[in-house]
């Protein structure tokens, strides 16, 4: 019989030729349900880890706070899967239209907004930072080497704060979105500025993880896999420079690459 162990299971493995018992370590799932001014906002399925973070980065990224000192209290209770948030507003329209889909265009452009949060906290970046190949390449490796949950379960995805020759921060969750949340929240929490800094990740990129990077202020986004058609009309849109597919030592430049040193012939 499998049982189950904490996170860990009794696996039957095959490998071609013959069956065998291992134990496996998988990536834990957490129901959290966020109580915003006494009452249910919504509930997130993550990772149990950095949860402080992520709830402040998510906040922020649905419209509902601009910045840290507009929460006035948080607290967690783990064991029921229960947070408490007090911000110094009221909810009003804002606990009712945050998830309504809005559809609309910018200036005749490609961008378009399902949301309602999306139209009032995705930003056009003006970053004028730069970087090398070598450097997107390096900060990669770092990432999937540092990726220690990763590494154990295959379960997780990554998310890196990054300045071009430093990793500052990662955080890791079973969802992609949940880990930006995090980096966004390290971000606001500790007043962190963004001139320098850029973003590397696990993950695809998609439409909502692109203006996930918009609302948090990067101008560079790497990413091991591959983006969407949307999120690169975006990219573009918004003023974002998308790399994707940096695996070994290639990578692919999609959008903006002004920002890339080896590119610009510099």
């Amino acid at each position: 019989m499998i049982e189950m162990k904490q996170n860990e299971w009794e696996v039957i493995r095959f490998d071609g030729t013959s069956l065998s018992f291992d134990e496996e370590e998988v990536a834990t799932e957490f129901p959290l349900t966020v109580m915003l001014n006494g009452e249910e906002f919504a509930t997130m399925v993550c990772s149990p880890s950095n949860l402080h973070e992520l709830l402040v980065g998510f906040l922020a990224s649905e419209g509902i706070i601009r910045f840290y000192n507009e929460i006035t209290k948080l607290s967690i209770d783990e064991d029921r899967g229960f947070a408490y948030v007090e911000i110094d507003k009221a909810l009003d329209t804002i606990q009712h239209d945050h998830s309504k889909r809005f559809i609309g265009s910018c200036c005749g452009k490609s961008r378009q907004f399902y949301f309602k949060s999306d139209v009032k906290t995705a930003k056009t970046i003006t970053s004028r930072l730069s970087v090398s190949v070598n450097q997107c390449v390096m900060l990669m490796k770092d990432l999937q080497a540092r990726s220690d949950q990763f590494l154990r379960t295959g379960g997780v995805h990554n998310a890196a704060l990054c300045t071009p020759d430093e990793t500052l921060c990662i955080r890791t969750d079973i969802g992609r979105h949940n880990a930006l949340d995090k980096i966004y929240g390290k971000i606001l929490e500790d007043k962190i500025p963004l001139s320098d800094k850029l973003i590397v990740f696990s993950g695809r990129i998609s439409s909502e993880v692109l203006l996930k990077i918009s609302k948090i202020g990067v101008g560079i986004l790497v990413s091991k896999s591959a983006p969407t058609d949307l999120a690169l009309k975006l990219a573009n849109d918004l003023g974002i420079t998308t790399i994707g597919f940096a695996r070994g030592n290639k990578l692919n430049i999609y959008t903006h690459p002004h920002r890339i040193i080896e590119v610009n012939g510099e």
